[in-house]
């Protein structure tokens, strides 16, 4: 079981950071200035402090002025990929994947992942398994999705129990869908179910997921973080 999740702990607060599961649930922000991953919780009380203090907006981690406009934010994302940063070139190789060039992405991805990045090594994974956009490898996807699930990412172990399950090792398939529900991953714990379902997962075992899932879960709340959930709420309402 890894010591934590792929994205890690936010450096404000040091609770974890919820689990993604697609863009809808990102529910943090990539600081350009330093690279930080600060949960929304910390940058709405960020938010909060500047605003009753007067203060200019600034990086809740580093204090560094905030980007005027996104051209600023790009450069300095391009500056810390200069740097090898790895969580930048992480980023510029995903703007690269969605404006279409597909080469300087894995370029980029492949450098960061060489650089340790987990969730660099799970892009690679889903790249080199579809075939898309890259010829698919067997082995590649392999390696990037074992890589990226030792790092504590949910859904890279999620896919390689996918990957036992066709092959028709069940026991590895939950081990992986286990350690992924553990990480509070909503697929593993309803593929845990269904095994239950078939007599292929112990009651022991399947109590024990539901317990490490919620005790994953919790452990990302905090009061900070449902205020600013409920404030997104809000706006979302009266735009909608």
């Amino acid at each position: 079981q890894p010591e934590s999740r792929d994205l890690g702990d936010c450096p404000i607060c040091l609770l974890p950071i919820p689990m993604v599961t697609s863009q809808d649930t990102v529910k943090y922000t990539v600081q350009s200035c330093c690279s930080k991953v600060v949960c929304d919780g910390c940058i709405y009380a960020n938010q909060l402090r500047q605003i009753e203090a007067r203060l200019k907006p600034s990086c809740p981690f580093c204090r560094h002025p905030v980007p005027a406009t996104n051209t600023e934010a790009d450069l300095n994302q391009k500056k810390r990929a200069e740097a090898n940063d790895p969580l930048a070139l992480h980023d510029e190789g995903m703007d690269s994947f969605y404006a279409g060039d597909y080469a300087t992405a894995i370029k980029y991805c492949e450098k960061a992942a060489a650089l340790g990045h987990i969730q660099s090594h799970y892009h690679l994974s889903t790249l080199y398994f579809e075939g898309a956009v890259v010829e698919k490898d067997t082995k590649k996807f392999v390696y990037h999705a074992e890589q990226a699930a030792i790092g504590g990412h949910p859904m890279a172990r999620y896919n390689l129990g996918v990957v036992e399950f066709e092959k028709g090792n069940i026991e590895r398939a939950a081990k992986h869908w286990i350690i992924a529900a553990n990480m509070g991953d909503d697929e593993s714990l309803d593929r845990l179910k269904k095994l239950f379902k078939l007599g292929l997962c112990s009651k022991e075992d399947l109590a024990s997921a539901l317990r490490g899932h919620q005790s994953a879960v919790d452990a990302t709340k905090s009061p900070q973080r449902e205020a600013a959930y409920a404030e997104t709420l809000d706006l979302e309402s009266e735009t909608g």
